[in-house]
């Protein structure tokens, strides 16, 4: 074993040299423990991707997406305001960027010009578009919240303004499209052009009450 010897010159007293020995900084012994900041980066991380992939899930039978803004909206008023949707309908807060990261490249895309300022999102999993709208259009009515108004949706892969939720919120039910369907067919030619001239959402469900008429009819043959 080597033995490194120290020696002191004579012009140079032991104090003097000891207090220069102290300003040499002694190699720290490395940490077991993971620095705080990697945990928190790596919780964070989890986080968004768990909530890319909630808007996903609720994207998966959803007819219809629309913003809201929620500022100033409390606590307290989220949670009531989510007894009073139905279960097909799913609030979600969540940030735009995240959101907008779930529905790139989807037909849910449209939503782009509500990506900014706060938002809450709604999943309606209906075709029942209407008394989908109906629970917040009241929630807002009776707590006053105009601020707090729809940024816009998208149906449909279409994107719709504030100025164009009237559209969304007279769609007919599908008890009315029934009777529509049904009068046009009882009734001459012309009323059938007439009814398939509607907007294209309208002729799809009377499609679709039509094939479903049809199939009832062969079940109960």
């Amino acid at each position: 074993m080597e033995v490194a010897l120290l020696s002191f010159s004579s012009s140079i007293s032991p104090l003097r040299h000891n207090r220069a020995l102290t300003l040499t900084p002694k190699p720290s012994k490395p940490s077991n423990h993971p620095r705080l900041p990697v945990i928190r980066s790596a919780v964070s991380r989890s986080k968004k991707e768990e909530t890319v992939e909630t808007v996903k899930s609720h994207l998966e039978n959803c007819h219809l997406l629309a913003a809201i803004n929620y500022k100033g909206l409390t606590v307290k008023q989220f949670q009531d305001l989510r007894r009073t949707l139905p279960d097909t309908t799913k609030l979600v807060v969540a940030k735009n960027t995240l959101v907008f990261k779930a529905i790139e490249g989807t037909k849910w895309e449209a939503l782009k010009p509500c990506m900014k300022g706060m938002n809450a999102w709604l999943f309606v999993q209906t075709d029942e578009i209407p008394s989908a709208i109906k629970p917040y259009r009241s929630f807002q009515k009776e707590r006053k919240l105009e601020d707090n108004d729809f940024a816009g949706a998208v149906f449909e892969g279409k994107f719709y303004a504030p100025d164009n939720f009237k559209a969304l919120e007279t769609m007919p039910t599908r008890a009315e499209v029934y009777a529509k369907m049904l009068g046009a067919l009882q009734s001459p030619a012309i009323n059938l052009v007439s009814t398939l001239q509607a907007p294209a959402i309208e002729v799809i469900m009377v499609l679709k009450a039509y094939v479903k008429k049809l199939e009832d009819e062969s079940n109960n043959a």
